[in-house]
């Protein structure tokens, strides 16, 4: 999967664009508000999962890890030793 947080924010904002939307009907926005509610909790669980990658990627640098790091952060000791 090639998604970036950038991208999150481009779904995030085209949602708020729809729900903004005046032409909509009632029964339109409705669904709207469905699947608005439905993106913002899966970009909720995105949020809190980059967030802790990132302390995981700043105490791994602070040297605060001792070993490797998880294969998703894709950093290594030997990385970390270039900082």
């Amino acid at each position: 999967m090639k998604n970036k947080i950038t991208d999150l924010n481009n779904h995030l904002f085209s949602q708020l664009e729809k729900l903004l939307d005046e032409d909509l009907t009632d029964e339109e926005l409705n669904r709207e508000i469905k699947r608005a509610n439905a993106v913002s909790g899966i970009a909720a669980n995105i949020i809190a999962s980059n967030a802790i990658s990132l302390k995981a990627m700043t105490l791994f640098e602070n040297r605060q890890i001792e070993r490797e790091s998880p294969d998703f952060l894709r950093i290594s000791k030997a990385q970390g030793d270039d900082i």
